[in-house]
């Protein structure tokens, strides 16, 4: 008899054990399908010909039959050509935008999340505001105002200055379009984080005869890590690829990122869309090095965590 009853016992675990796995495979099918699909459609043209008489890219569905001297060119002006140029700034724009969102948005996602007593989900409804209307819409909201005529301008003008050509191709101002569009995707995670937070750990901290500085410095900001690390990944990967920004708040070559690049390669001339294709699989490289250094310091934490 015990033997049936571990038997039964083991088979439930067993099927236990297939049911969550069960309702995810369609998702994960699905996702997997609309990622690697087009992800092959992409190496596929990089690793293609070129059409003689249409100057299109021919993709090459073989693999026996790849010719990666696209990626040779990509690799070769990046090291060495304007390319290598458009990369560093790219990297100089994210790195100070993203250090920006973290100095603007930290201190508005303590104070939702760790001050705001009464009406918390009106704020929360004011940080979920900016998702509710397009990005471009709200990039074109800053064309009127940075314009000739814009209100900037006449600021200016009204305190004794010349008005600025702002959308002459200003670094500042690609910059802070890129601040500006993903400051929301920062805060929502570090939100998060610190709403999570066991307020008995503070209050030990305080017994413990910490000043509210030392008590951030050394609970809050530690425990805040993740937080901070989910909001910067969620708001560098998309930055890294943003084409738009630059072209409505600049459109000079001096403001080019990897994105507008990539476009160019591809929208505009044709006949390097192998080079464009090779460009994107490059930025995702990149990327996914960001994403696997993310994984391992969250790996780290819930470590720490546990111990």
């Amino acid at each position: 008899m015990p033997t049936n009853v571990q038997a039964a016992e083991t088979q439930a675990v067993g099927q236990r054990a297939w049911v969550w796995p069960a309702f995810a495979a369609p998702g994960l099918i699905w996702l997997a399908l609309l990622f690697l699909v087009p992800f092959y459609a992409v190496i596929a043209v990089a690793m293609g010909d070129l059409d003689p008489i249409f100057l299109k890219p021919v993709p090459e569905w073989n693999p026996l039959q790849w010719d990666p001297s696209s990626f040779g060119r990509v690799l070769a002006g990046i090291f060495g050509g304007q390319l290598g140029r458009i990369a560093a700034r790219t990297i100089v724009y994210v790195a100070v935008a993203s250090l920006l969102c973290v100095i603007i948005g930290y201190p508005v996602a303590y104070f939702v999340a760790r001050r705001v007593q009464k009406h918390k989900g009106l704020w929360l409804t004011g940080l979920l505001a900016p998702f509710w209307i397009n990005y471009l819409m709200r990039m074109l909201a800053w064309v009127n105002l940075l314009g000739p005529d814009g209100w900037v301008n006449r600021f200016v003008e009204a305190i004794g200055f010349a008005p600025q050509d702002w959308l002459g191709g200003r670094h500042e101002v690609v910059i802070l379009g890129l601040v500006y569009g993903y400051l929301p995707f920062f805060i929502l995670p570090l939100y998060a984080s610190l709403d999570r937070m066991d307020k008995q750990v503070l209050e030990a901290a305080r017994d413990l005869g910490a000043s509210p500085v030392q008590s951030f410095l050394r609970v809050t900001l530690p425990m805040s890590k993740q937080g901070i690390l989910a909001g910067v990944v969620l708001i560098m990967l998309p930055m890294f690829g943003d084409y738009y920004t630059p072209n409505l708040l600049s459109g000079s070559p001096r403001t080019r990122m990897i994105g507008n690049q990539i476009d160019q390669f591809i929208n505009q001339t044709s006949s390097q869309g192998g080079d464009g294709a090779a460009l994107t699989i490059v930025l995702m490289v990149a990327i996914a090095v960001l994403m696997l250094y993310y994984l391992l310091n969250i790996q780290k934490v819930t470590k720490e965590a546990r111990e």
